[in-house]
């Protein structure tokens, strides 16, 4: 006979014996505790469903670590060595494209603001007497110092409409401030600076992150990630929930280290749950899908260490049947023997009827 099966029925005429009241140090009988009326039903939260073939996906699992998507992750610095003269967004605010981030002061934008505005008057002079009235020559000298001091502005990092600004606020303006302005939306996740520091030309001042989207980087062992390829679905678990992947690029190279290669996900963050540098579960549909018989994973309880189901039998009636379980995928377990499609079993408030059948068994109204 086989032993499995042999266990099994054991098991399941021990749970019977205990539904059925026996008790050796006991004169009286107690009820059943898994016959309940409808109020109680209700008030144990007790679902009842039929059991049936779901279409499974195959998974791989892999460890991975959320990072900011460097497609949408923006670094802010001067191109012209400045003085921090006022901050003006901080750490953790959302900013729009160009919108001021902090108030710089650089002697060669002073010189060069100065430069434009003597070139401007001196090409608007120029401009309004014609080139019949002045040479060739002067007209196009005019004409080309003041857009190359407006092209060195440009060069500097300060906006078309900050050069505009300049030229019609005219030399009172000419002290060399400028406002360091947002390229493009995002969060700040950096402000590494003071004020009133000196800052070289390429020295990053400000992080500006899209966080609409974030990369999980799953670790996979080569074998694994061989069957991985752009496009698959991935589910990554955190924060007691389920978010929704793509895979983007999966690395031709192992981690020397590791010994495993880096898988990129993208998954999609509008709701703001996922932040750079936490640890998560990447699962990996790969392959194609099966069909097997399949119950929410919080439908199975643990019962003398036996997987185990409760039957609906009717009228208020619940039995345990102890089931043989599979891997579990999206929150449903595969279940082999004991269960069979279309029996009544209980989907949600499995716990509710444990909790009744071991306080029975303490001798527990």
């Amino acid at each position: 006979m086989n032993k499995t099966f042999l266990y099994r029925s054991v098991l399941r005429l021990a749970l019977l014996a205990a539904l059925s009241g026996t008790a050796w140090a006991q004169d009286a009988t107690p009820a059943n505790p898994l016959a309940l009326d409808a109020s109680a039903i209700k008030e144990a939260g007790i679902v009842v469903d039929k059991a049936a073939v779901r279409t499974l996906t195959d998974e791989l699992k892999a460890p991975g670590e959320v990072k900011a998507d460097a497609y949408s992750t923006v670094l802010v610095s001067p191109r012209v060595e400045s003085q921090v003269l006022t901050r003006k967004a901080k750490l953790g605010d959302v900013v729009k494209a160009g919108e001021p981030l902090v108030v710089l002061s650089s002697v060669e934008v002073a010189a060069t603001q100065g430069t434009l505005i003597v070139a401007e008057q001196d090409w608007q002079r120029i401009a309004a007497l014609g080139p019949q009235a002045v040479s060739a020559r002067r007209y196009n000298e005019a004409k080309v110092q003041r857009d190359q001091a407006r092209a060195k502005l440009r060069a500097y990092g300060l906006s078309e409409g900050q050069v505009r600004g300049l030229l019609k606020a005219g030399s009172a303006q000419a002290d060399g401030s400028y406002d360091l302005l947002a390229p493009a939306n995002g969060r700040v996740t950096t402000d590494d600076f003071l004020v009133g520091e000196r800052v070289e030309p390429g020295r990053t001042l400000f992080t500006l992150v899209k966080e609409d989207s974030v990369w999980v980087e799953a670790q996979m062992a080569p074998a694994d990630a061989e069957k991985v390829k752009p496009n698959d679905a991935v589910r990554v678990l955190a924060h007691d929930t389920s978010l929704p992947g793509t895979v983007i690029q999966r690395s031709h190279q192992t981690n020397e280290r590791t010994r495993t290669v880096p898988v990129r996900i993208e998954v999609d963050n509008r709701k703001d749950l996922l932040h750079p540098g936490e640890l998560v579960e990447a699962r990996i549909a790969v392959g194609g899908t099966r069909q097997a018989l399949a119950v929410p994973a919080e439908a199975i309880v643990l019962l003398q260490n036996q997987s185990t189901v409760f039957v609906a039998k009717g009228k208020g009636q619940f039995e345990p049947a102890p089931v043989v379980t599979g891997d579990t995928r999206d929150g449903w377990t595969v279940v082999t023997e004991g269960l069979k499609p279309g029996m009544p079993y209980v989907r949600k408030g499995a716990f509710a009827l444990k909790a009744r059948l071991l306080r029975s068994q303490l001798g527990e109204e």
